[in-house]
């Protein structure tokens, strides 16, 4: 592991996952490749983009101030709730 370099995703955890397929541009695709290669170089060990994609979304929902704020009010798990009823919580 560098520890010249600090990436905002760290080392990835082990857990259990379902299979999701979404599109995305080339140029998205190739930045993704990019940090997939700076992830692999700065932790020492090779991960492609498909396994980063859900550590960086889980991320950047768990640093989702509105997010988070309309779930803290539900109090409900967010599996139970449709995406229509918390974009219209969040308006």
């Amino acid at each position: 592991m560098s520890t010249n370099r600090q990436l905002r995703l760290g080392p990835l955890p082990k857990t259990e996952s379902v299979k999701l397929t979404f599109s995305c541009s080339a140029t998205l695709k190739a930045e993704l490749d990019r940090y997939a290669a700076l992830h692999a170089q700065t932790y020492g060990e090779a991960v492609d983009a498909a396994t980063l994609i859900p550590h960086m979304l889980e991320a950047f929902m768990a640093r989702d101030r509105g997010f988070r704020r309309v779930h803290a009010k539900r109090k409900t798990p967010l599996a139970s709730a449709k995406s229509s009823d918390v974009v219209e919580a969040m308006e």
